[in-house]
């Protein structure tokens, strides 16, 4: 079975600013697919999303291959093509975190694994069901914590959030990697951009108060997942404007 409605997959979709963006896709009209690793908190969350349109959970863990692969089948076999992939999966290992001087090579080994080889791997596999629809669209959630250019910029506003050798390294990485998917497919429809939610009120901060409120972090997601056709690729950007890689 196929469906003629835009579709669209977000990976950790089942809390925060993944479940914001499912919900103001499904809110447009979009079938979601609300991708969560915990089959519980998927679907417990895409029955929260019913109201706001058709949400559907999938089984997907970025860690794991056969998992990456069973999900992209499934979509596959259910709506056929893929107009917007939205990398949002992340994790921070708080309390391990550090200075690169002094930060354990295992925490960064595995703050990787998911944010970075994680996000690859689902790319990958999605990335023909996205080649499919008639103008795809790839946003992959980072960080202004992964600027390179802001990080060395004289007062640099990040200093005031710590040292997170293992999570700004792997968002500079992801950025890499949207700037290469955006040159390969630079003769298709295709667009691949970075965006920075900002900092929201999330379980990956403790959920603190400090932040706004996903909602509005996944704002600047959906922006880039319904660009226009005239809108850039290749880029890094946030609520405001540009970020610096």
């Amino acid at each position: 079975m196929t469906t003629t409605k835009k579709t669209a997959l977000v990976t950790g979709a089942n809390k925060g600013i993944g479940f914001e963006t499912a919900r103001q896709l499904a809110q447009q009209g979009f079938t979601v697919w609300l991708g969560a690793r915990d089959q519980a908190r998927g679907e417990a969350a895409a029955q929260k999303l019913a109201g706001e349109g058709d949400v559907r959970f999938v089984s997907l863990d970025l860690t794991d291959a056969d998992s990456v692969n069973a999900a992209a089948a499934h979509v596959s076999d259910t709506t056929g093509a893929l107009d917007v992939l939205v990398n949002n999966a992340a994790v921070a290992l708080g309390d391990e975190e550090g200075p690169a001087s002094t930060i354990s090579t295992d925490t960064i080994r595995r703050t990787l694994d998911v944010n970075f080889y994680g996000t690859l791997r689902v790319t990958q596999a999605f990335l023909p069901l996205v080649q499919k629809a008639p103008a795809g669209r790839i946003v992959n959630v980072s960080s202004t914590m992964g600027s390179v250019s802001t990080l060395v910029s004289p007062g640099n506003p990040l200093g005031q959030y710590g040292s997170s050798y293992a999570y700004s390294t792997s968002k500079t990485i992801l950025n890499a990697l949207t700037g290469q998917l955006a040159v390969e497919l630079s003769d298709t429809p295709i667009k691949v951009n970075s965006v920075c939610p900002g900092y929201n009120d999330t379980d990956m901060n403790g959920s603190t108060g400090a932040g706004q409120h996903p909602s509005e972090g996944a704002k600047v997601v959906v922006r880039a997942a319904t660009i226009p056709a005239d809108g850039p690729s290749g880029t890094f950007f946030d609520v405001s404007g540009p970020v610096g890689w």
